[in-house]
């Protein structure tokens, strides 16, 4: 066995189904098996706060060792992770095929499985992930969600904040006047028949990000993907589950991964490709999946036929060609490549966006924002994240781009927040641009 690895990481099967998965002592058993060996090593200490927090409590037990604590003060290091993989992808070297087979965001979330399964899981943040029930709702009364959740509002964000354990202070997402299938529908385009991709077919899955408040992300990416000749459409069964996901509730997860690809089977029959505009979700949907699913032949072949929206357009460029047509754009963009995009293994993918544009001046940031989701909302974990998205706000405020953009919606709100703390604070008129691939489109003058 050598000290550390040098192939390239692999994942198991998560053995969600299994008694052992959920059997107290054999969790406890493994995370002091992990936490051991993360005590002895110390590589992902400034990645999030799972890892600052269990080596305090380790340092400051009665041995200096993890003998002499208590397995009843592991839950605030479990609570802590954001799920981002960053740790078992760019920092860990113990990852599968090493012989110590240890996997730490996927033991974190086996730990919020038996949570979920004790009753012991945070209900308050439990509320927040169903997306499907809040969403039309909120749509439905766009005017009142969006002033009851506007930072500032000194009567109902103190009474969220009570209720909902939701951080006054945090920026919310705003909820569109219509839902994105919605506007799309009010607003067809027309396939660029000359384009040099002209015969490709995508079907854009909106994600409940896109189909609830940022229509304007699938709208930009069916845009860009016409102007280029790709024959679209926009669809939305129903949320990827990932709020879910960082829940521990697998079954549910489960059961959206099977509807969602038995929904899609069709499209990918037909010859279409998968597009997914939020990090987060293609990530869902090419990776953990197939992990939570592993023998079901319809989450096998979407996995297959998905690609993350920036990774669709450089494809795009490098086996057909883009069509012409871009103009540069005036102020400078800086790119953050945000910690879901890099857990696709995909590469850079915004950045080899931008550079497609003539003239691009762009700055890329490739460290967490902090924000984690649910997570990063939440009164207990707001200013933690705000903490460890530091670097990435002091960095974007050096660069003083006119637009900051993420593959990740949130991580992009995240980082606008963190500029204003930092008193660099971006123009009204440039905050309607989340993604890489507005840029795109905006070069395009769609």
């Amino acid at each position: 066995m050598r000290e550390g690895s040098l192939d390239a990481p692999t994942r198991h099967p998560i053995a969600w189904r299994d008694a052992d998965f959920y059997d107290g002592e054999k969790l406890d058993a493994e995370l002091r098996r992990v936490f051991d060996i993360c005590h002895g090593c110390r590589r992902c200490f400034n990645l999030c706060d799972s890892m600052p927090s269990l080596f305090d409590l380790i340092d400051e037990s009665d041995t200096g060792e993890l003998d002499s604590v208590d397995s009843k003060d592991f839950k605030p290091i479990i609570d802590a992770c954001t799920l981002c993989d960053m740790c078992f992808l760019t920092k860990c070297p113990y990852v599968p095929p090493h012989e110590f087979n240890l996997d730490f965001p996927h033991l974190m979330l086996r730990a919020r499985a038996q949570q979920l399964k004790n009753r012991k899981n945070d209900k308050k943040a439990n509320r927040l992930t169903q997306m499907d029930l809040n969403g039309p709702l909120a749509i439905r009364y766009s005017g009142i969600a969006n002033w009851a959740s506007k930072r500032g509002n000194g009567l109902t964000r103190p009474l969220l904040e009570s209720v909902a354990g939701i951080a006054k202070d945090a920026a919310l997402p705003e909820f569109a006047k219509q839902s994105c299938r919605e506007q799309a529908a009010a607003r067809p385009v027309e396939v660029n028949q000359k384009a040099p991709g002209f015969g490709r077919k995508a079907v854009i899955y909106a994600s409940c990000f896109g189909e609830y408040n940022a229509p304007e992300i699938v709208l930009a990416t069916r845009d860009v993907l016409a102007k280029n000749g790709v024959e679209t459409e926009i669809v939305y069964p129903e949320c990827c589950g990932m709020p879910q996901l960082e829940q521990g509730d697998l079954a549910r997860v489960a059961f959206k991964a099977k509807a969602i690809s038995q929904s899609l089977a069709s499209w990918i029959e037909k010859g279409y490709d998968v597009v997914v505009p939020v990090a987060s979700c293609a990530l869902m949907l090419k990776f953990e999946w197939p992990l939570i699913e592993p023998e079901d032949g319809h989450v096998k072949a979407l996995s297959e036929a998905t690609f993350d929206a920036t990774e669709y357009v450089v494809d795009l460029a490098k086996s057909t060609g883009l069509c012409d047509g871009m103009s540069a754009v005036d102020g400078g963009v800086t790119a953050h490549i945000s910690c879901h995009s890099r857990a696709q293994n995909m590469g850079r993918k915004a950045q080899e966006l931008l550079a497609l544009i003539p003239d691009m001046n762009a700055t890329i940031i490739e460290r967490c924002s902090g924000h984690g989701g649910t997570w990063g909302v939440m009164k207990n974990n707001f200013e933690v994240g705000m903490k460890v998205g530091g670097p990435v706000f002091r960095d974007a405020a050096k660069a003083g781009s006119k637009y900051v953009v993420s593959e990740c919606p949130l991580a992009r709100d995240q980082i606008t927040q963190g500029l204003e703390r930092k008193d660099a604070p971006m123009e009204e008129e440039t905050l309607a641009l989340r993604h890489p691939i507005q840029i795109m489109a905006l070069a395009y003058g769609l």
